[in-house]
């Protein structure tokens, strides 16, 4: 007998309201949902579209229960990683449905513990890694890990704090950069082997609520200092390659459990496939499936978290995203270049509406299709690169 159908509306609190979470937002309001969006200033993106916002600190154990115990969502939706992970566990022990489960959330947020999931638990293929605490300890474990390696702190998002560590003379500003971009609390970073891949992927994998795991087309992406700049379908790879990648994500996201769509980023070599992060909700990079499908990654994640069926994705071929950044710090004025930008064919363009800017912020992005991925990755760094964001002076 098939599952009944989901009882609509619910309520949706997000943790953190960013253009994630704005996009999230909307496609849940489209199945009739009630959105709460919370995030530690006011004017987030997915603000501008929720039923209710809250404003609070993450981090804060005590405003975050507050929060919840007053809206009794139907789902916890966590979009950032510097959250109290250990009130969520509290909650969800208590009957709230955290998405995908609070153990997901905390074990993803920490680079440590997940990448102790990965490598040691389920033995996938990773980077070598340790980790320090202080600078002497970050010198002992570079040179362990040997040069060039990869610093970042334990918990951050987009990149930030991440720096390529070519000798040791180098290693004393990777942990100032590591602490300077951290999320959370923690001063632990983590040290990786450096992987000299030639394509680095998000594999999205949908989990639905009866376990059943499905997957999105492998999405390639380029980042520079470590935070995504465009991204692409199809990723073009060898179909045993794509065989692997599934695999290991679908042990990964077994293990961690729930529904939802989980971002899985691997990095491919020449002869191997390599695990690199996980995200328990839409990625950065797959923001091109906004164009590249007929459902986005957020309309699945929405459909996952409410189980209501999901069908045979519809792919429209070469799609492309590219990033609209900011140069300067200060408050948004508005945005120059739209219309140009708008003329370069088939492009799209989505401006996230984030009230300050400071340089290398990500305020939008431009998507496209061409009739080959280069074509598309041309028209949208192209559409992307006619827009300035405008700022002005703080009083």
């Amino acid at each position: 007998m098939a599952a009944p159908t989901p009882q609509l509306p619910r309520t949706l609190l997000l943790l953190g309201s960013g253009e994630l979470g704005k996009e999230v937002a909307i496609a849940a309001q489209r199945m009739g949902v009630r959105v709460i969006a919370a995030d530690r200033y006011a004017g987030a993106p997915a603000m501008q579209v929720a039923h209710a916002s809250e404003v609070f600190p993450m981090l804060d154990g005590d405003a975050l229960e507050e929060v919840v115990r007053r809206h009794a969502p139907d789902f916890i939706v966590p979009e950032v990683e510097a959250i109290r992970t250990e009130k969520l566990r509290e909650l969800e022990a208590e009957g709230f449905n955290v998405v995908p489960t609070a153990e997901a959330t905390w074990m993803t947020m920490d680079r440590q513990a997940i990448r102790e999931l990965a490598a040691g638990e389920l033995g996938l293929r990773t980077a070598g890694f340790a980790f320090a605490d202080d600078p002497d300890g970050l010198l002992a474990a570079c040179d362990a890990i040997g040069y060039p390696c990869v610093v970042k702190p334990v918990m951050s998002s987009s990149g930030k704090g991440q720096t390529v560590v070519t000798g040791s003379t180098k290693v004393e500003a990777a942990w100032n950069a590591a602490l300077e971009g951290r999320r959370g609390d923690q001063s632990r970073v983590i040290v990786e082997e450096f992987i000299p891949f030639h394509t680095e992927i998000t594999l999205l994998t949908i989990r639905e609520r009866d376990g059943t795991t499905r997957f999105v087309e492998p999405i390639g992406h380029r980042q520079e200092q470590g935070d995504y700049r465009e991204s692409w379908m199809p990723a073009g790879l060898d179909p045993e390659v794509v065989r692997t990648a599934e695999k290991m994500a679908r042990a990964v996201t077994a293990r961690l459990g729930g529904a939802g769509v989980f971002g899985v980023e691997f990095f491919i070599t020449d002869d191997d496939v390599v695990f690199s992060e996980l995200s328990p909700r839409p990625h950065d990079t797959g923001m091109v499936t906004m164009i590249s499908q007929d459902l986005s990654q957020f309309d699945l994640h929405v459909r996952a978290i409410l189980g209501i069926p999901i069908p045979v994705l519809s792919y429209a071929g070469p799609s492309a995203s590219a990033v609209i950044l900011a140069d300067r710090e200060g408050p948004v004025r508005g945005y120059d270049g739209v219309d140009r930008a708008l003329e370069v064919e088939t492009a799209q363009l989505r401006i996230f509406g984030k009230p300050r800017a400071w340089p290398f912020r990500r305020m939008g992005i431009t998507l496209a299709r061409g009739g080959t991925v280069a074509e598309a990755r041309a028209r949208a760094l192209e559409s992307a690169s006619r827009v300035e964001v405008l700022v002005g002076s703080d009083p």
